[in-house]
């Protein structure tokens, strides 16, 4: 039987989230994206993140951003494929498997699944249509 908890918002969140880009930073595969193309203000990117997964996942307003228009941007820099949005995804379902279950946990990974998808189609349609 599971110790853990299932995912909340506000301080659950957050700390799914303050795990999350920890382990990003050191990834190999996309903690360079991070680090040293995108050089995220991490002071500032972190309560972006709360607020857009508090919101995704739990209905919070407060996220103001437009984290497509970022990767459109990103991807310009550097590749984006499948290879590293299946890394992201990869590494956000193992840090919500080590700190939580439950079905907002369940409903977090499906999230994830489906924001790196989406992210995906339109990057590949951004580039054939720049062809």
């Amino acid at each position: 039987m599971s110790t853990h908890s299932d995912l909340t918002p506000g301080a659950g969140v957050a700390r799914l989230v303050d795990e999350f880009y920890t382990r990003v930073r050191a990834d190999d595969c996309i903690g360079p994206i991070f680090n040293d193309v995108a050089k995220v203000n991490w002071a500032e990117h972190l309560p972006k993140m709360y607020a857009f997964w508090d919101s995704v996942l739990f209905g919070v307003p407060g996220f103001k951003g437009n984290p497509l228009a970022v990767h459109l941007v990103l991807a310009g820099r550097t590749p984006l494929t499948s290879h590293e949005f299946d890394r992201w995804v990869s590494v956000f379902h193992a840090t919500v498997d080590e700190l939580f279950v439950g079905p907002m946990a369940t409903e977090a990974k499906q999230r994830a699944v489906r924001i790196a998808t989406m992210m995906q189609y339109h990057i590949a349609a951004a580039a054939a249509a720049s062809r």
